[in-house]
């Protein structure tokens, strides 16, 4: 329910208006987020940065933004749509300004966790934005349209990238001013305010806090580790804060009327054992995306636009692949695409130790990308539709908005300890020598986990019966993040449909 009618229609001037400024708002935001990688290699070396202070470039945009999406949609609900939309755009435009300008890596990572509020208050509106003012044929429309062009800008983002480092890394950042300055405009002229009056009142600020204070603790002390070892203060007192935060944050959700993460949903055996094999992969995930930029700058010798285009194929695989591997899990069930899917990708992992110094991309690369894809292709949209099909349809944007929290979560936390366990540290990634070896290592851990995922799929979804989603209502279209499959609205291949936030029925 909203105070404002979903009245527009796809055709006219005013939708027109209102896609233009969704899609541009979740493209910044998905753009940046595939682009930064791409310069590690470069900015590291300018500001003369440490390999932990690139793991917290990575780790400072996702640490705020996983703690904080959810509150996010929450805010836009109940306070204005277009209002937190807009906040959340400015802010990620002053915090890209920040960046852009940043004279050394402390105050470059600190503009990165401003960025990722930014993202945490933009990305969940976009979508909500077209699900409350759009109707009937013409929303699922909308949503189709709004889910291949912002996968599309996920999709360029890594050429976009590479083109900006080789003029200048700070470009990476303020190519985003422009961009945001338009989607301000457009939004304050053209896009109605909505909101959900029958959401609960209250907001849980303190499970937020908790959960962003256990993350923090728990990566800065893992990150800590590879240089100070396990045994310092500088580990322990911030890695015990930290569990002693997640633990006050569980203890919070149990009691919430209104929790971020209601722990009833894990009661349901296919709910937890997705989310499992969601953190196992994503943890390889996060690692694999991290690290071989890097790999392909400092050993391979790689240009940064070369490196950055390295990864088109998985993009390309899973826009073609995805929505037949849900029509699949549809047919069969999800627990062999779970379980044949990430023992695939860690093939892919494995095919990445031939990347080496003087390596082909034809040769070597490739090869591990589009194994990867494959893999990646069989494992996604299914995980992400036993992650729906496990709840009750008014809890799907609650499940969906969990399941991407943990995703973004385990890339969080596996950036900041399996490059530790590899033996990764100080400014290993300018001696090539040295980052290869770690590299190798990583990759394998990496796999290491995938297969894990794969044996919690075989174990966990035994007898899981092939998905029969009941048709979503339209008053509880979800909104949020992208995963790559084809749209359960209207059939568009593109990134599917994760939500962050759902308006209760």
């Amino acid at each position: 329910m909203t105070d404002t009618s979903a009245s527009l229609r796809i055709g006219t001037p005013a939708g027109r208006w209102v896609l233009l400024a969704t899609i541009g708002g979740s493209g910044l935001a998905m753009l940046d987020a595939t682009v930064v990688n791409v310069a590690l290699a470069r900015l590291g070396r300018d500001l003369g940065a440490g390999f932990r202070d690139l793991q917290w470039i990575v780790n400072a945009y996702t640490l705020t933004l996983a703690s904080l999406i959810l509150l996010g949609g929450a805010l836009g609900d109940r306070f204005g749509r277009r209002r937190i939309f807009v906040v959340g755009v400015v802010w990620f435009a002053a915090a890209s300004l920040l960046c852009g300008v940043a004279p050394s890596a402390e105050l470059l990572v600190a503009a990165r966790a401003l960025q990722g509020i930014g993202g945490a208050l933009l990305t969940p509106g976009s979508l909500a934005i077209i699900s409350a003012s759009f109707e009937g044929g013409d929303r699922a429309r909308a949503i189709g349209a709004w889910s291949g062009l912002a996968g599309l800008a996920g999709a360029v983002g890594p050429f976009v990238g590479g083109w900006l480092v080789e003029l200048d890394w700070r470009a990476v950042f303020l190519v985003n001013l422009p961009v945001a300055a338009f989607v301000i405009a457009v939004t304050l002229r053209h896009v109605p305010e909505t909101r959900d009056t029958d959401g609960p009142p209250g907001l849980d600020v303190t499970g937020t806090v908790l959960a962003a204070a256990g993350l923090g603790g728990v990566t800065y002390a893992l990150t800590t580790a590879g240089e100070d070892g396990l045994g310092g203060p500088a580990v322990v007192a911030p890695g015990l804060a930290g569990v002693a935060a997640l633990i006050g944050f569980v203890l919070v959700e149990r009691r919430s009327p209104h929790p971020l993460v209601p722990l009833r949903l894990f009661a349901d055996r296919r709910f937890s054992a997705t989310n499992v094999v969601t953190l196992l992969v994503y943890s390889a995930l996060g690692v694999f995306f991290f690290l071989l930029v890097l790999q392909l700058q400092t050993v391979s010798g790689f240009s940064p636009l070369l490196a950055g285009t390295a990864m088109l194929p998985v993009t390309a695989l899973m826009l073609l692949l995805s929505a037949r591997a849900g029509a699949l899990a549809e047919r069969i069930g999800p627990r062999l695409p779970m379980t044949v899917g990430p023992l695939v990708a860690a093939a892919g992992f494995l095919l990445t130790l031939r990347i080496g110094a003087g390596a082909s991309y034809l040769r070597d690369v490739l090869p591990a990308v589009v194994v990867l894809g494959l893999g990646l292709s069989l494992t996604v949209a299914p995980l992400t539709a036993t992650v729906l099909g496990s709840v009750a349809q008014r809890h799907a944007g609650t499940a969906s908005g969990v399941n991407n929290a943990i995703a973004r979560s385990a890339g969080l936390l596996a950036v900041a300890v399996i490059p530790v366990a590899a033996g990764i540290s100080g400014d290993d990634y300018t001696d090539a020598a040295a980052f290869d070896t770690g590299f190798g290592t990583a990759m394998t851990i990496s796999a290491v986990l995938l297969v894990l995922g794969a044996a919690v799929s075989a174990v966990a979804l035994r007898g899981t019966a092939p998905a029969r989603p009941e048709p979503p209502r339209p008053e509880s279209v979800p909104v949020g993040e992208l995963r790559l499959q084809r749209c359960p609205h209207c059939g568009v291949t593109g990134p599917q449909l994760h939500p962050d936030e759902h308006s209760p029925v």
